[in-house]
């Protein structure tokens, strides 16, 4: 991995160096190495924290480069596009249901589950994860185990700028429908977000369960439960009001994530 990883740094300073053999092999063997899981552009570390493998990042945009167009048919439908769709899903033991795509290049473990929705190149899925009907989980993405993105769910993708942090959903989190995860946000353990959430990295997240507001950027603490909210803010045409995410309670271990979600809802009068 050390040779592979000063070769693509060479390549990602020096653009002629894309047309060696030696970098073109390098960069296709890395993303087969994400299609197979076995590298990821992010990953937990022994600690706790996340590290970014940014020089893995750099070999998928390289790989653009090095591809060429070519039209794709299949029956009446035509694409005309530069990368591989994903193949083998049997023997992944994922579950495809029509229109769903996942690019080569792309992590799906066994028992996901993809209604017609979208995983792009360098996401990582792991296993019983459900991507539902219109979700689309970014390049880079890094789902979690037994998560579930509900309809229409936007995890975004990070490639450009390099040393920006790929979205995090970690284990077991509930994402609501029409939630929007963008921009290195993080997402913790078993967390539930209730529908139409937006979180990005600078995003203000209050935990509004106790006597005075906890304030996060961009993270959403394990098993909280969050729901869309506001803030007043000055400006100098006047004062109004930005959007935020609100942490109303915490997920209990005795229930389900849709019980949690709907005691922690009916609790704190509110309805999403």
């Amino acid at each position: 991995m050390t040779n592979l990883q000063h070769i693509i740094e060479a390549a990602w300073n020096d653009r002629e160096l894309l047309k060696k053999t030696e970098t073109i092999q390098a960069i296709e063997y890395i993303i087969e190495e994400l299609d197979k899981g076995r590298l990821r552009v992010a990953e937990p570390t022994a600690d706790g924290k996340w590290q970014v493998n940014q020089w893995v990042k750099k070999a998928v945009i390289l790989y653009f480069p090095i591809r060429q167009m070519e039209t794709i048919e299949v029956g009446p439908l035509e694409f005309h596009d530069k990368m591989r769709l994903k193949k083998g899903y049997a023997k992944l033991g994922v579950r495809v249901v029509p229109h769903a795509i996942a690019r080569y290049g792309a992590f799906l473990n066994k028992g996901v589950i993809m209604m017609p929705s979208y995983v792009n190149i360098g996401a990582y899925v792991d296993s019983g994860t459900m991507v539902d009907t219109w979700a689309t989980v970014g390049s880079c993405a890094q789902i979690g185990k037994d998560v579930h993105l509900s309809g229409g769910v936007g995890i975004g993708g990070v490639l450009e700028p390099v040393q920006a942090s790929p979205v995090i959903v970690e284990d077991g989190a509930f994402i609501g429908s029409r939630c929007i995860i963008v921009e290195g946000a993080h997402i913790g353990k078993q967390a539930v977000l209730g529908a139409n959430v937006v979180i990005t990295g600078s995003s203000k997240v209050i935990d509004v369960t106790g006597s005075e507001p906890i304030e996060y950027r961009g993270y959403v603490p394990e098993r909280a439960v969050v729901v869309p909210g506001s803030y007043t803010k000055k400006f100098p045409a006047g004062e109004y009001q930005v959007g935020c995410a609100l942490i109303i309670g915490r997920r209990k271990e005795s229930t389900d994530l849709k019980t949690s979600l709907n005691e922690a809802l009916r609790e704190n009068g509110v309805a999403v």
